[in-house]
């Protein structure tokens, strides 16, 4: 099992709030993320909930027992860390193994234990090495293998991936969101980026300094931000934010329009502009436009539109795709 319930938890420090009062419910098995700008909070919640730092109020509650006063070993979590944290003196079977010598386990079952988790994590060929003879992947997974061994109710992610480039990035997200299928167990996850958020979690927390802006599943946030600060930093890119005549002309003070969500024409639309930076991925090319009377807009079209920069076009919203805002940044329904 491995439910966490948070009721009113706060973090103060002398007389800086970092945490203000938060609840929230993580079911047994979920894989949770907390997602938000840096300073906004998630680290330090999440070391709440790990016990390596003191709450200032509230309880912190695992399997329905208040742990709020316990010391970290007593929670049965197991954190995984952005520095791998290993052992250069001992092999990946040692490194893995640490834990469980520590809590004096025989050997046998230490034996088993590690092969079991190294077979999971594919790194039974790699067991007699030293951590300075794999790559960064290979030791994110030595280190992810030394918290499995535990068999912890939750596992706890700060920024993991953080050190690695970015086609290790792409597989490590992988192999961590098949690793959560292989062992259903509970995984709370930080980070800072809003890609492996969509792309990894079951629920997605939002953080903006201190306080949950939205709690919901990546299509959830997607499809319907609750505010300004969800809808601005949920999707890649960005949402366009537009205010003046235009929005008040949707009933809005503030409408917004993903990339994906804007047909682009050279003859005719909604909105004239000038294209500007053109970004070609290949399958799909971000055009910059100028719009007349707006500014800047960024529209997601396929890779192979023939346009150039300085070129005039149109821009026609997808009305059933038009996001709208009052004037304190709140969805309208």
């Amino acid at each position: 099992m491995g439910s966490i319930t948070l009721n009113k938890v706060s973090k103060t420090f002398g007389e800086a709030t970092v945490i203000p009062s938060i609840d929230l419910e993580i079911h047994d098995g979920e894989f949770v993320v907390f997602v938000g700008p840096s300073g906004c909070g998630k680290s330090t919640l999440l070391r709440l909930i790990a016990g390596l730092e003191d709450t200032s109020g509230g309880r912190i509650l695992i399997d329905g027992k208040d742990v709020t006063g316990n010391a970290p070993a007593e929670r049965g979590l197991a954190m995984v860390f952005q520095s791998y944290a290993l052992y250069p003196h001992m092999s990946v079977r040692n490194n893995i193994a640490f834990p469980l010598k520590m809590a004096k386990l025989d050997k046998a079952a230490i034996d088993k234990k590690v092969e079991d988790a190294a077979r999971v994590l594919n790194l039974t060929d790699y067991l007699e090495r030293r951590p300075s003879q794999l790559s960064g992947g290979q030791r994110q997974r030595v280190a992810i293998g030394r918290a499995i061994v535990r068999e912890p109710s939750a596992f706890l992610f700060d920024e993991p991936l953080s050190n690695l480039d970015a086609a290790l990035r792409g597989t490590m997200r992988l192999e961590i969101s098949e690793l959560h299928n292989t062992l259903k167990t509970t995984m709370i996850y930080v980070t800072h980026d809003q890609v492996e958020a969509m792309t990894m979690a079951d629920k997605i927390v939002v953080l903006n300094r201190g306080n949950i802006e939205q709690v919901g599943s990546p299509l959830d946030l997607y499809r319907t931000p609750r505010n300004l600060f969800v809808a601005g930093f949920i999707g890649s890119p960005r949402m366009n934010l537009i205010q003046g005549e235009i929005a008040k002309g949707h009933g809005a003070h503030t409408i917004g329009v993903r990339p994906e969500h804007i047909d682009l024409s050279t003859s005719a639309g909604a909105w004239r502009g000038t294209v500007g930076v053109a970004e070609h991925l290949g399958s799909d090319t971000f055009l910059h436009v100028t719009a007349d009377g707006i500014g800047t807009l960024t529209a997601r079209v396929g890779g192979d539109l023939p346009v150039r920069h300085g070129d005039q076009v149109y821009l026609t919203p997808q009305e059933g795709r038009i996001h709208r805002f009052d004037d304190k940044g709140m969805a309208i329904k």
